[in-house]
């Protein structure tokens, strides 16, 4: 007999008298409606899965790669955004809102994702309204991070995804160990954006130091991320600089500071480890890519 298969259990001809009211017929068509039930796919015999909108850039990328598609109502503007959404391509074709409190509302999802950050009045509203809400963390830490993968895959109804996504983080974190393991020296490194801005830490200073390099933004005299002249930076004299692309082209005047003679002089591009925004922005899924970028600019250019 087959997992479901009834047909073989046995039937009596006649009835007890006290359970006359009961045919052989109607026993087997009850039969027949439990292995109907039994043999649906395991999707239709589950909940159905929440319905989710995101206004944050950083939440579109742990929604599109925790939930199923039909699921998402409404992403952020810059969901589709390949400069600096990591799953932009994903996004193509899925709706997109404004973020404004009342639009959210009316998407009548059954859970809104929002930043940490973003604007406290429109979750205030949304709290006020009763609309369940999710608030995603910029960069803390790995643990932290892997800990709300996880929360969500699992709120998602797809806690197998949220598995998936971390143990691909555990994978590229092995390789920068092997990395840091292999390094004898620890050469320093300032990440340096447009305008001169500095990060002092975040997402890919935490794993440039996991790899075994110092980060120099003390030395550039920054307690905390913020803007760096070329002086400041040349004084510093990391090893390395960490950007997010190199180009002989700079496409406006925040660019062309890092084109500046002096750092083109100390920094050429063998001594620019190129990691680009859209790997850096948000944690979540593009972790593992950040990693492996790192890992190979790292084995290719730090001496």
């Amino acid at each position: 007999m087959g997992q479901h298969d009834l047909s073989g259990f046995w039937i009596p001809a006649r009835l007890p008298a006290q359970a006359s009211g009961i045919t052989p017929f109607a026993v087997r068509a009850c039969l027949a409606v439990m292995a109907a039930i039994l043999a649906l796919p395991c999707d239709a015999q589950s909940v159905a899965k929440p319905s989710l909108v995101s206004a944050n850039l950083c939440a579109d990328q742990l929604v599109l790669a925790l939930a199923d598609r039909d699921q998402i109502r409404s992403l952020s503007p810059f969901a589709d955004d390949a400069n600096i959404s990591f799953l932009a391509a994903r996004a193509k074709g899925l709706p997109t809102n404004s973020g404004a409190a009342e639009e959210l509302i009316r998407l009548s999802a059954d859970l809104v994702l929002v930043g940490r950050y973003d604007n406290r009045l429109t979750k205030e509203f949304l709290a006020d309204k009763g609309r369940p809400v999710a608030i995603v963390d910029s960069w803390v830490g790995l643990g932290e991070t892997k800990s709300e993968i996880e929360a969500l895959a699992a709120r998602f109804g797809a806690p197998e995804r949220g598995v998936a996504l971390n143990a691909d983080i555990d994978r590229a974190m092995r390789r920068i160990e092997d990395l840091r393991a292999a390094r004898q020296n620890h050469p320093s490194f300032l990440i340096l954006h447009r305008r001169g801005f500095v990060l002092h830490a975040g997402l890919a200073a935490d794993i440039a130091v996991r790899a075994g390099l110092r980060n120099a933004a003390v030395d550039a005299g920054l307690a905390a991320s913020g803007f760096a002249d070329v002086e400041r930076v040349v004084t510093a004299r990391p090893d390395y600089l960490i950007v997010a692309r190199v180009t002989d082209r700079p496409e406006d005047q925040g660019e062309a500071l890092l084109e500046h003679p002096a750092l083109r002089h100390l920094y050429p591009d063998e001594r620019r480890l190129v990691v680009p925004d859209a790997l850096t922005i948000c944690p979540g899924p593009a972790i593992p890519a950040l990693i492996d970028r790192l890992a190979d600019e790292i084995a290719a250019k730090v001496r």
